[in-house]
């Protein structure tokens, strides 16, 4: 009598990679936050944070995105892959223009830095999402 056992492997993000790609929602969201923050009471500090959390949010886009890259060789479903590498470029082509446009005078930035802020946020979540749940699964017997 053999017994026929069958084991489930999933294979994970690379823990350096997770952390930029969370890096990257959660410093969009900073941004987010002290845009509003700065709707709200109009303190020019709230405007300065929101610029620097969004530099720091390219940075960890730009090399979750190259992290991404080289996932995509080994990766078992390449269409999802794509999918997720588009959402992290558009992101990051949109930060940029958000980086620039908080670039202007604080009174200037409104309400086009803080709409620009929610789209990237949105853009990184989806972009997060994808890449989180994008592991391969294998069964061996």
């Amino acid at each position: 009598m053999n017994a026929a056992t069958e084991h489930t492997y999933r294979r994970g993000i690379n823990p350096l990679h997770g952390v930029l790609l969370a890096g990257t929602f959660v410093l969009f969201l900073g941004a987010t936050l002290s845009d509003y923050a700065y709707m709200a009471s109009y303190q020019i500090q709230w405007a300065t944070f929101s610029s620097w959390l969004i530099a720091f949010a390219l940075v960890c886009n730009g090399l979750a995105f190259l992290c991404g890259l080289f996932g995509l060789f080994v990766a078992h479903d390449r269409r999802r892959g794509l999918i997720y590498l588009a959402l992290l470029v558009i992101s990051f082509l949109l930060g940029f223009v958000n980086a620039l446009t908080h670039a202007k005078d604080a009174w200037a930035m409104m309400p086009n830095g803080f709409i620009l802020s929610l789209v990237v946020t949105v853009l990184a979540l989806v972009a997060t999402w994808i890449g989180f749940t994008n592991t391969g699964v294998r069964k061996s017997q």
